[in-house]
C-alpha cells in the first residue's frame, strides 16, 4: 500500500504513527512544511521563499498547487492528513479520494476570540465534511464533531496508541534512584511540561501536605517551558527544594526507565484532548495514576479503582490521594496492575494501528 501523509514530519506522534505502516512494508510518503527526516520515509518537503520563512497560513495555503503536483506524481492509494484546520484542509483542497483526516484536540475544540473560533469551525466543518473517514481518539472530540454536523458513522476512534512492548512493567533501576538521589524513599513523577496548561504548580503546592504526612517523599519533575524559573522559585519559597528534582527533558527511550523507578505518576493539566500520552504510558508500566477531572480522564482511570481523579487547582485534594497510594503498597500494586490491563485492552499502539490499516484497506475497496 503506497500512503500519503500531510503532517509535521517533526512531530513524535507523526514519528510514533508511521512507524507501524513502515515496519510492516508500506510505502510511505509524508508531505511537510517542516524539514525533518524519518527512516524508511520519503518527506516531500513544502519549501517556502526565503523572504516568508515565517510565512501565515492565508501563504501556505498557496503550496496547495505543489501538493496537488506531488500526490500527482506519486500516486497514493490514500491520502491521510493530520491536525485538521492546518494540514487538514491542505488535503480537503486537493480534492483527493480516499482522503482520511485525524483530529489532534485544538483543532477540533474552540479556542481564542469568537472570532478566531468561527473561522476554525467554519474551516473544520469544511474538511470534515470533504473526509472520506474522521478519526480522533477521544468521545468528547468525537461529540465535537457531531455538533459541526459529521455524522457518527463517519468517525471513527482510533488512538495513538501506546508501545505496550517498549512501556511495561520491569524492576526499579537502582543506578537511575541513586543517580537521582532518591534510593529508597517513595517517589512522585509527573511529566507534563511546564508551563500554565499543565498547572504543575498545584502540584508543587501539593509537596508540604505530603511531607507533613511522609517526610522523605521524593518528587520528579520532568519537561521543559516557560514556567521553569517560576517554578523553581515557588518550590524554594516553600521549603522543598531538597525534596523535588527538575530533571528536565526525558528522552522516549529514557522513560520506561524512569516510569518503572517511581512509585506514583500525576497529571495536573487543566485541559486535554484525549488521554495524555504521558499518563498512558505510565499506566502502560503498571503505576497507579493520579489525574484532574478533565476530558476524557474518567473513561481511562476510574475513580479508586485503577487510580484517583481530583480537581483541577486543589493540592490539598491532590496530596491527600498522593498519600494514600503511597502508604498503600498493596493497593498502589492493584491499581498499576488494573492501568496496564486498561491500557493493553484499549489503547495498545500495535491494535489501534492495526484498527487503522483495516481502514485503509476498506477505504481502498470502496473507491
Amino acid at each position: 500500500m503506497r500512503i500519503c501523509y500531510l503532517a509535521n514530519a517533526s512531530s513524535i506522534h507523526t514519528r510514533r504513527w508511521v512507524k507501524y505502516f513502515v515496519e510492516k512494508g508500506h510505502e510511505i510518503h509524508i508531505i511537510s512544511f517542516e524539514n525533518a527526516q524519518i527512516e524508511g520515509t520519503v518527506v516531500h518537503v513544502l519549501k517556502l521563499p526565503l523572504l516568508v520563512k515565517n510565512a501565515t497560513f492565508p501563504i501556505k495555503v498557496a503550496s496547495i498547487f505543489r501538493i496537488k503536483s506531488i500526490l500527482s506524481r506519486i500516486k497514493p492509494d490514500v491520502l491521510h492528513a493530520h491536525y485538521v484546520t492546518n494540514y487538514g484542509l491542505f488535503g480537503a483542497l486537493c480534492n483527493f479520494k480516499p482522503f482520511v483526516v485525524t483530529a489532534w484536540g485544538s483543532d477540533i475544540l474552540a479556542v481564542g476570540t469568537r472570532i478566531v473560533s468561527m473561522v476554525k469551525a467554519f474551516i473544520a466543518r469544511y474538511v470534515l465534511r470533504e473526509a472520506d473517514i474522521v478519526t480522533c481518539d477521544a468521545q468528547h472530540m468525537k461529540e465535537a464533531m457531531r455538533k459541526l454536523g459529521i455524522a457518527p458513522e463517519k468517525i471513527d476512534l482510533i488512538c495513538f496508541g501506546v508501545d505496550t512492548r517498549k512501556f511495561s512493567p520491569r524492576e526499579k533501576s537502582e543506578t537511575l534512584r541513586t543517580k537521582l538521589s532518591i534510593h529508597d524513599s517513595p517517589t512522585v513523577i509527573s511529566l507534563r511540561n511546564l508551563d500554565p496548561l499543565y498547572d504543575v504548580e498545584s502540584l508543587i503546592k501539593s509537596i508540604p501536605f505530603v511531607l507533613e504526612e511522609i517526610p522523605e517523599t521524593k518528587f520528579l519533575i520532568a519537561g521543559k517551558g516557560s514556567e521553569e524559573r517560576r517554578l523553581k522559585e515557588l518550590a524554594e519559597s516553600l521549603g522543598v527544594s531538597d525534596s523535588l528534582k527538575f530533571v528536565g527533558f526525558i528522552s522516549n527511550d529514557e522513560l520506561p526507565q524512569y516510569l518503572n523507578t517511581v512509585d506514583v505518576y500525576v497529571s495536573t493539566s487543566l485541559s486535554d484532548a484525549g488521554i495524555a500520552a504521558s499518563t498512558a504510558e505510565a499506566m502502560a508500566c503498571g503505576l497507579p495514576v493520579i489525574v484532574t477531572d478533565v476530558a476524557d480522564n474518567r473513561d481511562w482511570v476510574e475513580d479508586g479503582v485503577n487510580g484517583f481523579v481530583v480537581p483541577i487547582k486543589n493540592p490539598k485534594a491532590l496530596a491527600k490521594k498522593t498519600i494514600y497510594l503511597l502508604e498503600n503498597n498493596d493497593i498502589r500494586k492493584g491499581f498499576g496492575n488494573i492501568s496496564r490491563k486498561i491500557i493493553e485492552e484499549r489503547n495498545n499502539y500495535y491494535k489501534e494501528m492495526e484498527n487503522m490499516e483495516n481502514i485503509y484497506k476498506k477505504l481502498m475497496e470502496r473507491t
